[in-house]
C-alpha cells in the first residue's frame, strides 16, 4: 500500500504540472476554451486500440502486428473463451487447453505467461482464472514483443481486454443459445443513457450458462453480472467506473500423454480421465473493478487516472496423472496404458491485484514534424496466497479411464506465498513528416518479487530494473502501408531456494529477448498484411545443479492474412509459418536446432461465406483450421502429425415483430475427425490433449 499511495502522489504531480505546462499555448497561440475538445462517449470502432501505448492510433497505422476481435466477430464466431480465439487468428495456438481450466495461448510459438501478459482496458490483470467475454467490447492481441507496451513477460506478445461501456443510444441486446448436449446459455446486454440524465451512461450484462460439453464428467455452470458507468462532468471531463462479478464450476480434463515410447492413436475426445466417483469441480470466482478520470485541458492534450482492482478465488481440483513409475519414468504414462494417478486439491487459493495508472496524451508540433505524445507512470501489486494442498498418490490408473481409486483429501503438501510490485515509466512518440511516421517508445520497469513456502521454507526475495525500448519505422501511401521495427523485452527468473542448486535463491541477469519485425499492409477495404520477424530468447536450463542460461529460441516466421469481399463472397484468414529452432546451447547441446515442445510449424485459418440472394437475410459459412507437426519430446524423436479441422454454419437475419433478430447454426469439426490438437510439456510432464468432437449449437439475438 505504501507504492500505492506514492504513486498516487506522484500521478498527482504529474497531472498537475502537465496541466500547467500545456494549458497555456503549445504553439505559441492562444487556445480559447471553444478549442478544447469535448470529453463525450463515443461508438468505439473496431480498429480502436490503446494497447500499443501509442495516442490516437488506428490498427491499421501502427507498425506492429495487432488484431482486434469485436464483440460481432466474437459473437459470428462463437468465441465463449478466450481459447477460442485461435479458431480465428493463425498466430495464436493452444499451450494446455483444458477443459474446466484457465485458459493458456501461445504467441508466434512463445507461450504466455497468464501473470503478466494479460492486461484489462491496459491495466495488469492475472489470468490464471476464466474470464467471461459477454461484458467485453473485444480482444486485442498484439503479437511479438511487447517489453515497452506492458514491462517485464514473456516474448509472445499480450493480451488486452476492452470492457463494453455505455452506449451512446438505447441498447436492449437478448441472446440465447443451445447446444446439441442441453447446454444453453442466456445473455442479456442493455446499455444507453439516464432518461432526463443525459450526462450519465449505464451498461449492464448478464449471463448465466449450463455447461454441457461433448466431453464426459465435465458439466458445471457459471454466471456473469457486470456494470459499467459514466458521468460527463463537464464539456470536457469524463468520469468512467465499472464492476464485474464471474463463478465458473466445472471439472477440469485430465490429459493423455505418451504410452512409453510410442505416440497413441487418438482417443475419443469424449473421454475424460478425470472420472472418479470424488472427482470435484474447479471453480473459478472473481471480482474485478475499475475508476477513471479523464480531462481534456487544452487543444489536443488530455490526462486521466485509472484505478482497478482484481480479487479472485479458486479450487483447484483435479484426478492428476503424473508418470509411470513402475517404469522409472515421471514424463509419461506407462508402455500398457497405466499411469500413477494423484488427488490433487487446492482449495481457497487467493490472488489479487490492484493497479494505478496516470498518463498525459496529446499533440504538439516542433517545426515541420508533428507529434503524438503519450507518457505515464502505472504501479500494480499482485498478491497470491495458496494454502496447503492434496497431492497424494492414490493408485494405478488408465487411458480407458475404467479405474476407480480411493480418494484422499490430506493435505500433505506445502502451498507457496508470493507478492510482486511493479512500477513503470514510459514514454511513446509517433512523430510525422509527411508520409512517413517514426515510432519510438520507452519503458523503465522495476519490480520487487517475494516468494516463501507455507512452512516457511524456500524464502526468495529480489528486485531488477529493466529499460525496454520500442522503435518503427513506416511510410504510407494511399494503398498501402509497409513498416520496419525492433523491440526489446525482458524476463525476470529466480533459481529455486533449494540446497541441491547452485546459488540458490538468485535471481538470472540478463534474461533479455529481441524482436525484428518488417510488414507490408493494405489500406482499401480489402484489406491484406505480410509480415516477417525474427524474436530471440534465452533459454532457462533447469537441471540439478544448475539453474542457468544455456542457448537461445529463434522463432523465424512469416505471417499473412486478408479480408476480401467480392460480390455476394467473403473471404477472409491468415496464415503464419514459423521456423523455431533451439540454439547456441553448452550444456544441453544436443537439443541444438531442434524444434520447441508443442509449437507448430505453420497454422492456417481461413473462413468463407456467400449472403444468398435469393432469401434476403441468409449467410452460409465454412471454417477450416489447419496445423502443422509439434514436437512433442525434445529431441523431437517424436512429434504430432498435421491436421485439418472444418465447420460450417449458417446465420439468418430476420426482422419480425419489429424485432431484429439474428439466427446462427454453426457445426463445428462436422466429420468428426479424431486428431491430437496440442502436446504441452507442465511440470515435467508430457501431455497430449484430443481435438474437441464435433458439436452443434444454435444461437439467437435479439435487439429489443
Amino acid at each position: 500500500m505504501k507504492n500505492i499511495r506514492m504513486l498516487a502522489f506522484v500521478s498527482f504531480l504529474t497531472l498537475t504540472f502537465s496541466t500547467k505546462l500545456f494549458a497555456e499555448d503549445l504553439t505559441s497561440s492562444t487556445v480559447s476554451e471553444s478549442d478544447i475538445p469535448a470529453v463525450k462517449v463515443v461508438e468505439i470502432a473496431e480498429t480502436d486500440s490503446d494497447v500499443s501505448g501509442f495516442f490516437d492510433v488506428s490498427t491499421k497505422e501502427l507498425p506492429a502486428s495487432l488484431r482486434v476481435l469485436s464483440a460481432k466477430t466474437m459473437t459470428e464466431s462463437n468465441i465463449q473463451k478466450l481459447s477460442d480465439v485461435t479458431q480465428v487468428e493463425a498466430a495464436v495456438s493452444n499451450s494446455y487447453n483444458a477443459a474446466g481450466y484457465w485458459d493458456a495461448l501461445s504467441i508466434r510459438g512463445f507461450v504466455l505467461d497468464n501473470r503478466t501478459s494479460y492486461l484489462r482496458d491496459t491495466l495488469p490483470i492475472n489470468a490464471e482464472t476464466f474470464i467471461a467475454l459477454e461484458n467485453k467490447e473485444q480482444i486485442d492481441i498484439l503479437k511479438g514483443l511487447s517489453g515497452a507496451q506492458v514491462g517485464v513477460a514473456s516474448p509472445g506478445g499480450v493480451i488486452n481486454y476492452k470492457v463494453k461501456r455505455p452506449t451512446t443510444q438505447d441498447l436492449r441486446d437478448v441472446r440465447m443459445e443451445v447446444k446439441e448436449r442441453g447446454g444453453f446459455l442466456t445473455a442479456v446486454d442493455v446499455g444507453g443513457r439516464w432518461y432526463g440524465a443525459e450526462d450519465f451512461g449505464y451498461r449492464l450484462n448478464l449471463a448465466q450458462e449450463s455447461l454441457r460439453p461433448e466431453l464426459k464428467n465435465a458439466d458445471g455452470s457459471r454466471s456473469l453480472a457486470a456494470f459499467a458507468g459514466d458521468w460527463n462532468l463537464s464539456a470536457n471531463s469524463l468520469f468512467q467506473a465499472e464492476i464485474e462479478w464471474s463463478r465458473r464450476s466445472q471439472p477440469s480434463q485430465a490429459a493423455f500423454s505418451l504410452l512409453g515410447t510410442k505416440l497413441p492413436e487418438p482417443v475419443d475426445p469424449r473421454l475424460n480421465l478425470n472420472n472418479q466417483l470424488w472427482s470435484q469441480p474447479v471453480v473459478f470466482e472473481g471480482l474485478t473493478g475499475s475508476l477513471g478520470f479523464k480531462y481534456s485541458f487544452a487543444a489536443n492534450w488530455s490526462a486521466s487516472i485509472t484505478t482497478a482492482f482484481q480479487d479472485l478465488t479458486t479450487d483447484d481440483r483435479l484426478a492428476y496423472p503424473y508418470g509411470c513409475s513402475s517404469e522409472n519414468n515421471y514424463d509419461r504414462y506407462c508402455s500398457d496404458g497405466t499411469f500413477d494417478l494423484y488427488d490433487f486439491r487446492s482449495d481457497g487459493e487467493k490472488r489479487r491485484t490492484s493497479s494505478l495508472k496516470s498518463t498525459v496524451d496529446g499533440l504538439l508540433h516542433t517545426g515541420v514534424i508533428k507529434h503524438k505524445l503519450s507518457f505515464g507512470v502505472l504501479t500494480s501489486q499482485q498478491k497470491t496466497r495458496v494454502q496447503k494442498q492434496a497431492y497424494n498418490y492414490v493408485g494405478v490408473g488408465n487411458v480407458d479411464g475404467t479405474a476407480q481409486l480411493p480418494a484422499d483429501p490430506a493435505l500433505t503438501d506445502e502451498g507457496t506465498h508470493r507478492d510482486s510490485v511493479t512500477t513503470d515509466f514510459f514514454v511513446f512518440d509517433n512523430l510525422t513528416y509527411e508520409k512517413w511516421n517514426l515510432w519510438v517508445g520507452i519503458r523503465y520497469s522495476h519490480i520487487q518479487r517475494d516468494s516463501i513456502r507455507t512452512d516457511g521454507s524456500r524464502s526468495v526475495a529480489h528486485e531488477q530494473g529493466f529499460l525496454l525500448p520500442w522503435l518503427g519505422l513506416s511510410y504510407e501511401s494511399e494503398k498501402f502501408m509497409t513498416y520496419v521495427s525492433a523491440s526489446q523485452g525482458a524476463e525476470s527468473f529466480v533459481t529455486p531456494n533449494k540446497a541441491d542448486y547452485v546459488h540458490a535463491g538468485e535471481y538470472l541477469p540478463d534474461v533479455t529477448s529481441h524482436q525484428y519485425e518488417i510488414g507490408l499492409r493494405g489500406l482499401e477495404d480489402n484489406t491484406w498484411f505480410v509480415t516477417a520477424f525474427q524474436i530471440d530468447r534465452p533459454l532457462i536450463l533447469d537441471q540439478k545443479p544448475l539453474y542457468q542460461v544455456d542457448g537461445r529460441a529463434e522463432h523465424q516466421g512469416l505471417e499473412i492474412g486478408g479480408d476480401v469481399q467480392w460480390g455476394h463472397w467473403h473471404l477472409e484468414g491468415s496464415a503464419m509459418a514459423l521456423k523455431a529452432r533451439r540454439k547456441d546451447a553448452r550444456i544441453a547441446a544436443t537439443l541444438n536446432e531442434k524444434t520447441p515442445i508443442n509449437v507448430p510449424s505453420h497454422t492456417l485459418r481461413g473462413q468463407v461465406s456467400y449472403k444468398v440472394s435469393e432469401l434476403k437475410g441468409l449467410t452460409l459459412s465454412s471454417r477450416a483450421l489447419h496445423e502443422g507437426p509439434r514436437a512433442v519430446t525434445a529431441d523431437n524423436e517424436v512429434t504430432l502429425p498435421a491436421w485439418t479441422r472444418w465447420d460450417v454454419g449458417a446465420s439468418y437475419a430476420v426482422t419480425f415483430l419489429q424485432t431484429k433478430m439474428q439466427w446462427h447454426l454453426s457445426v463445428q469439426n462436422i466429420l468428426d475427425t479424431r486428431f491430437w490438437k496440442e502436446s504441452p510439456e507442465q511440470y515435467g510432464h508430457l501431455y497430449l490433449y484430443p481435438g474437441e468432437a464435433r458439436t452443434l449449437w444454435l444461437s439467437v439475438q435479439a435487439a429489443l
